[in-house]
Parts: structure tokens; sequence; C-alpha cells
């Protein structure tokens, strides 16, 4: 019987140490795939977040540029009338006043009844994307312009 010699330094490696090189691989690739993808959804939540909540600020302004100008609704007033139309938000984002949150000053405390209105009105005015990813709310006070009436100018 003749024996082979063999030579040093040409073993192979066996068929469990590829199958593990290769799994512990794919498992990297995948956790890098998925950090990957975390970060791009993040930064579009983020990226939507920020633009909302500048839009938020600049209806908010505008809803007071608004009543300052001459528009400001006495009484009982639903949201619609301060529902600026105008207004425009940047693709994919929504504007409104929240329904409900319109508050009245009674000289005391916000009322949520209509009563008499004392030239000072709250209510809450929300931004939000059309996916629901990121939404801003902002409570704006909308005082009476002097001029429109006496309650707060005497």
């Amino acid at each position: 019987m003749s024996r082979r010699r063999q030579v040093a330094g040409e073993q192979g490696e066996t068929l469990v140490e590829m199958l593990l090189a290769v799994a512990v691989m794919g498992i990297v690739a995948v956790a890098l795939m998925a950090g990957l993808t975390t970060s791009v959804l993040m930064s579009d939540i983020h990226r939507k977040q920020a633009t909302a909540g500048t839009t938020v600020r600049d209806y908010a302004e505008a809803l007071q540029n608004y009543v300052a100008d001459g528009h400001y609704v006495d009484g009982c007033a639903s949201p619609s009338p301060y529902a600026l139309g105008s207004f425009t938000v940047p693709a994919g984002f929504q504007h409104s006043v929240v329904p409900g949150s319109i508050r009245y000053w009674d000289g005391t405390a916000w009322q949520p009844a209509c009563g008499p209105d004392k030239g000072l009105q709250k209510l809450t005015v929300k931004v939000a994307s059309a996916d629901g990813r990121a939404s801003e709310q902002l409570v704006v006070v909308l005082r009476k312009p002097c001029g429109l009436g006496e309650d707060l100018c005497g």
C-alpha cells in the first residue's frame, strides 16, 4: 500500500467552515441594510416634522395677520371662519383649525361655551403630513383689533 504524501499548506476549508462564514456575512449584510433603511426612514420623518413645525408657525402668523386686518369673528365662532383657504401649505401637508378648540375669555377663565365675547379667542391650529407621519399643533390667542370694538381697547 502506498501512501500519498500530503504537501504542507494545501489543506482546504471544510464545508462547515464555509457555511459558517457565509452565514456570518449574511447576518452582517442584513443588519447593515436594516440600519440604512431605518436611517432613511427616520430622516424622512424628521424632515416632515421640521416642515410641519415651520408651516404651523407660518399658519398661526397668517391667521393673526388676517384677524389684525379686521376679520375677527365675534361670538360663537366656528373654526371655519379662521380656516384660511388662501394659505398655501407644502405639497403633502394639510392645515386646519382643530374643531372644538375655540375658547372664549370671559374675564376670568377660558370658556368652551358661547358667551359674551370680551375680545379674546384661543384656538388650536394643526398642520399634518398626508401620510400621518408628522403633525404639529400650536395654540393661538386672537385679539380683537382696536377699532372693531371697545372690549380691550379702553
